[in-house]
Order: C-alpha cells, then structure tokens, then sequence
C-alpha cells in the first residue's frame, strides 16, 4: 500500500472512530473532570494526534482505546500542576462499550433548556459528535468565530448554571427528552433541505441526524417516539435518490422516480415504526409524522397514494402537535382527499403566522392554480421566491412564475 493510501485509509478509519466514540470519550473524561472544556480539548488533542501518527505508523488494533490513552497522557501532562485533577485522572480507566449512560447523560447536558436551540445544537454537534468548529461552521454556513463562540458561551452557561451532567428524573424526562428529539430533527430539516443559499441540501448533517436519532433509540428503548423520529428519517433518506435531477434541481413527490426509492431501507423503516407503535401504543408526533411519510413510500405511484389514511393521521398530529407548519401540511392532504377548494380554505387562517414561511405562499399558489385563478397564483408564487433562500427551491418557483 503506497503511502498516500495509507493515509487516505486512516483518515478514514479516524473518521469512523471519532464519529462512533467521540462522544463517550469525552462523557468519560466530562463525568470525572466536570469541566467540558478540559475533556474536550483532551480529545480534540488525541484526534489529532491520531491524524499526524496513524498514517505512519498504522490504525491501532483498538483505535478508541488508543485515543483514550492519548487523552488520558495528555491530561496527565496538562493537568500536572493540579494535583487534584491529577489524582482523579490517574483513577480514570476507559469504559467498556457497554457504558451507555455516559453518551445519554451528554447528550441530555446538550440540550438542556436553558441553553438555546441554536448552543444546543452547537454544543451537541461538538461534543457528541465530535465534530470541529470548523465543520459546525461549513455545515450551518455561518463563520466559525461564530459557532466558537456559541460553544463557549453554552459551556459558560452549563457552569455558571450549574447544570448537572445527569439524565433527568423520570418525571422530567417527556419534556427534556422533546428538546433532544426536537435538536436531531431541525438538525435533520437543516440538512435535508438547507435554509442557506450555498447548498440545496447538506447530507453530512442528514447523516449525523440519523446517527443521532439511532444512538438515542439504541438508549431508549422503552421511548417510542425516539424510535419513531429514526424511522422518519431513514424513511425520508430512502427516497433521496430520487429528490433531485441530475442538474440538481428539486423533483417533487409526484415527479419523483420511484423506482430510485431503497425500497430495502422502507420497509426495514416502517418495520421499526410498527414495533414501536405495536409494542408501546403511545403515538406521538414523530411517529405520526413517520406514518404519513410511510404511506408515501409504500404507494406505487403517486396516484395510488391513499390520501385519506393520511388525512386521519393529520388529522391525529394536529390534535397531538397544532402548530401553523403541520396544519399547512394537512391542507395540503386536503386538497388531493377534498380538492382545492376545501384545501385553499384551510389556508384563511394561517396567513398571518405562516406569512413569511415560503411554503404556505407555494402551496397557496398551487390551489389558486388548480382553481384557474393564475394571477393570484403567480403573486404567491413571487412571494414565496422573495422568502425562501435555497436554490433548488428559487429554481423551481422561477420555472412556475415563467410559465405564467
């Protein structure tokens, strides 16, 4: 093996590694230490060390407990002057695989509510997943000063707060295990269709969604709205070859070519949603969410889609969920269950709470069009291209808006 592929190869297998044991390497070092900032540096300093040694002298038979050694030595050498430290560093050994809590307590430190949405997602991002300012920043197109000093000041906050490196007790657990699930999920929308002009979509947050959401139902299994927020994003993932043309311009679901759907990936999907629904009968939003993307994927065509079992599960996430954003969508179950008309009167009262959100004025335009009313669609349609700022979605609504 030359030595570029060497390097190419532990690039990669770092790459694995960090993913999958990023985030308890620094729930071990944080559950002794109590310090993020401390335990991340020590595995920021390991990785790399990794990417410097492993080129040259080769993957370890154990990479992670190779990077913990690193880390522990390296918070011997810093720590050296604290004897305290010192003293609780030398008893740290490195946990077996088994020890789960530590990432779920992390994961759970990350989101707490007194931390903003955008430093929990940060916060989680760096510390769970490991991933560098400088990858928050390229994911989330924003400058990495930026993300940095969302980090510090969300570590700041989890120290000054006192925030405790804990699960929460059981009577908690329903409202900070919504701030996880609600994190990985705008994590995942962030990804699957970027709200930035750079990108379209970005799958590398698609992708660390999906870990997320996997890691947390591994956790939790008595939890089935965990189970079913992984569902819903392997059932969307299933379709995404099949979103954008070759040209990378948006395919709606009717346009779609179904036969690029992982129909493997759908059932396994919906197979897991069945489990959780069967095994816990407590549906939730998440679930229900993934019901009605399940009902997409399992009709032959779009025009075999049985719009009025998605009807009564919107009908069911209204009354769980009633935002503005999940009765625009049942409208839009609506108007292919009832028509246009029915669907364009479930818009009255939305306008004012959805008026800067660019699908609701798409979708406003789209029954205005079905009732021959083609100004007013066009108008709608202008307003939604001044609101959304992803380019597959300014290319689409600049196509309907030539077309007159």
């Amino acid at each position: 093996m030359n030595e570029q592929a060497k390097e190419r190869m532990g690039q990669e297998v770092l790459a694995r590694v960090v993913r999958e044991h990023a985030g308890r390497l620094a729930a071990s070092l944080v559950s002794l230490l109590g310090d993020f900032s401390a335990a991340e540096d020590l595995v920021q300093d390991a990785v790399e060390t990794a990417l410097r040694r492993w080129p040259v002298e080769g993957v370890p038979d154990r990479p992670d407990a190779w990077l913990f050694t690193v880390a522990r030595r390296r918070g011997l050498d810093v720590l050296r002057r604290e004897s305290n430290y010192r003293a609780k560093l030398a008893q740290l050994t490195w946990p077996e695989p088994a020890a789960r809590d530590d990432r779920l307590r992390l994961i759970f430190t990350c989101c707490h509510p007194a931390l903003s949405r955008t430093a929990q997602i940060a916060l989680t991002l760096r510390v769970v997943c490991g991933l560098s300012a400088a990858q928050i920043a390229a994911a989330f197109v924003v400058p990495e000063t930026t993300v940095a000093q969302r980090i510090t000041r969300a570590k700041r906050k989890v120290g000054e707060a006192g925030i405790p490196y804990r699960i929460p007790p059981d009577e908690e657990l329903p409202e900070r295990l919504n701030e996880v699930l609600a994190v990985i999920y705008l994590l995942f929308n962030e990804g699957y269709l970027s709200s930035t002009p750079e990108r379209a979509q970005a799958r590398d947050l698609v992708e660390d969604a999906e870990w997320l959401a996997a890691l947390l139902a591994n956790l939790m299994p008595k939890e089935p709205e965990a189970a079913g927020l992984l569902a819903l994003i392997r059932l969307h993932r299933a379709r995404g070859a099949a979103r954008f043309d070759a040209q990378g311009r948006l395919v709606l679901l009717a346009d779609q070519d179904r036969s690029l759907w992982d129909r493997q990936a759908i059932e396994e999907a919906t197979a897991l949603l069945m489990r959780a629904a069967r095994a816990h009968r407590r549906p939730g939003p998440y679930q229900l969410q993934a019901a009605i993307v399940a009902c997409h994927a399992e009709a032959g065509s779009f025009a075999d889609t049985d719009w009025a079992q998605i009807l009564v599960l919107y009908d069911m996430l209204v009354h769980l969920a009633p935002s503005p954003v999940t009765r625009l969508h049942r409208a839009i179950a609506v108007r292919y269950a009832q028509g246009p008309e029915a669907a364009l009167a479930e818009l009255k009262d939305l306008g004012r709470a959805l008026e800067r959100y660019p699908l609701f004025h798409a979708t406003r335009a789209e029954l205005l069009r079905d009732l021959g009313r083609r100004e007013e669609a066009r108008r709608a349609d202008e307003r939604a291209l001044e609101l959304t700022a992803n380019p597959a979605q300014q290319a689409l609504l600049e196509e309907r808006i030539s077309w007159g």
